[in-house]
């Protein structure tokens, strides 16, 4: 009785399973994901971390993952572009000192490395233009100049540096000249406009004092203090 029960339920529960199977392959293909857990467990499982996992249409195709790091905004280090010029000059001058030695000594058998040697020469500057485009350096033409005659590009350096000084000795001789002829205006103004020159005197005392409250504002410390400037 009890293996006729059991065979009887074995035979449900089959035609139960293909009912649920001929259900899930009459419905459109929109809905088959939908199919009952006792035919299509597994499959639904698939089907469901394919869409999640797919770039949009549940086609199953694996979605690429966002790096944020290479996705931000990298900003060029001037220092690092410079060196990367740097390295090309000096690799450009290794090239053309093999190609150098290649055009002395050439024969028949050097036709093939002179080529290449060509060949990388040209690589070589187009990257080196590439990279210098991303360096804000401006060369003086004087240093040039000094290279190109064989000189040290110090020179320049010094040359602008004496140049300065001698800038600023002239502008130093008229200021001191500007002074003696306010001084001596003063006197001058004060013997003839005894008055006015005792108030414009007092404007400029209060106008010296003003300002050296406010200079006085603008150095203090955060703590209360003030800088004091050492008086030589």
């Amino acid at each position: 009785m009890e293996k006729t029960q059991s065979y009887e339920q074995r035979v449900v529960h089959s035609r139960q399973n293909a009912l649920s199977l001929q259900f899930s392959l009459q419905k459109p293909k929109g809905d088959r994901d939908l199919l009952p857990i006792s035919t299509g467990a597994s499959f639904v499982m698939d089907l469901s971390q394919n869409t999640a996992l797919g770039t949009g249409g549940g086609n199953g195709m694996l979605a690429t993952p966002v790096n944020d790091t290479a996705a931000a905004t990298t900003v060029d280090d001037p220092k690092q572009n410079l060196n990367q010029v740097i390295n090309s000059i000096q690799k450009t001058l290794g090239l053309l000192h093999q190609l150098y030695l290649t055009v002395s000594s050439f024969n028949t058998a050097s036709q093939l490395p002179l080529l290449q040697r060509l060949n990388g020469l040209v690589t070589e500057l187009d990257n080196m233009v590439k990279l210098s485009e991303k360096c804000n350096i401006q060369v003086p033409m004087e240093v040039l100049n000094l290279i190109d005659d064989g000189k040290n590009p110090d020179e320049f350096t010094k040359d602008v540096i004496s140049s300065c000084i001698a800038k600023n000795q002239v502008t130093k001789g008229k200021t001191d000249a500007f002074k003696s002829l306010r001084k001596h205006l003063l006197e001058e103004l004060d013997q003839t406009f005894p008055d006015e020159v005792e108030s414009y005197r007092e404007i400029r005392a209060m106008s010296s004092a003003e300002a050296k409250r406010l200079a006085q504002a603008q150095s203090s410390l955060p703590n209360g203090d003030v800088k004091v400037k050492a008086e030589h």
